[in-house]
């Protein structure tokens, strides 16, 4: 097995190029007073629909929505194996990107078994969602165009789930700021990649229960471990209280809205505190994709 490099994430640039948004970089006077650091939020929930998945999906025809309007950018058709229960905002962008979708229950069926029984029938080709060389190259451009924009950085903070952005992330980190330090960040319930990390080997969980339901993985790819346990200095977990804290944050103070999930890294960047005092630090922010209805109690604490 071969892992990618910066190379394929630099190629990967050239081929999304025109497709994916630049995403701003923004700053927040308020957090850098509150944790004495420098932040700088790579923002992700402004990329095309709405997380840093488009990015891959161009890249190599990978995730839900975004593979469905990869596809349809292409002339490709597609299909999309997603869970039952994703938040009805992401079933309903999928189906208007005109994919097919398929429908499994996360808790009781094997979403690997099911696709690759898909793919056996209809012919077609089946691209994992974040364990695969092109979608990790694909994620790393986000992490590229932040230092770019940022020069050289102390520490970058990004959510994990499968590994596809986290070890993308990284590839981008070790080429463009080598003493930048790398933290994956994860829900306190999903926490297989941390596991992982510890025991050198692929650790497998249950399916967690979070309301971070882009990180509900239940272990990493060949892949990304790979790139994982050789480039990331350590993974951190958060609390969903801690997520909703994030969200709170982001809406309050910058005026964005951020789905649980996109908020993971900005949460372990805030509970590291002895790491970033003093430090520039890159907050990768995921994603968007929330139900309103779903938000709003989430914020208020319903």
């Amino acid at each position: 097995m071969q892992l990618p490099t910066y190379d394929d994430v630099v190629a990967a640039a050239a081929r999304i190029a025109g497709h994916a948004h630049r995403t701003p970089v923004l700053r927040s006077a308020t957090a850098d007073a509150r944790w004495g650091a420098q932040f700088f939020f790579k923002c992700e929930n402004f990329q095309r629909m709405g997380a840093f998945k488009f990015r891959g999906a161009f890249n190599a025809l990978s995730h839900a929505q975004a593979v469905a309007l990869s596809a349809r950018l292409l002339g490709m058709p597609a299909l999309i194996v997603m869970p039952q229960d994703a938040p009805a905002a992401k079933l309903a962008a999928t189906r208007g990107y005109g994919a097919e979708m398929v429908l499994y229950d996360r808790f009781t069926e094997d979403r690997e078994a099911l696709t690759l029984r898909l793919a056996a029938e209809r012919g077609m080709t089946l691209i994992p969602p974040y364990d695969h060389p092109d979608v990790i190259a694909g994620q790393g451009t986000a992490a590229k165009e932040l230092f770019e924009e940022t020069g050289p950085l102390d520490c970058l903070y990004v959510c994990t789930g499968g590994g596809g952005l986290t070890s993308g992330s990284a590839l981008a980190a070790r080429a463009l700021a080598p003493q930048c330090k790398v933290y994956g960040v994860e829900p306190e319930a999903g926490n297989d990649g941390q596991q992982s990390l510890r025991a050198g080997r692929i650790v497998h969980i249950p399916v967690p229960q979070t309301i971070a339901d882009g990180a509900q993985t239940q272990h990493l790819g060949e892949y990304t471990f790979g790139i994982i346990r050789r480039d990331v200095d350590d993974i951190l977990t958060v609390s969903d209280a801690q997520l909703v804290e994030a969200m709170r944050f982001f809406a309050e103070r910058m005026k964005m809205v951020v789905e649980p999930t996109g908020c993971l890294a900005f949460a372990g960047a805030c509970t590291d505190a002895a790491a970033i005092k003093g430090a520039r630090v890159g907050v990768i922010v995921s994603g968007g994709n929330v139900d309103l209805a779903r938000y709003a109690d989430l914020l208020v604490g319903r």
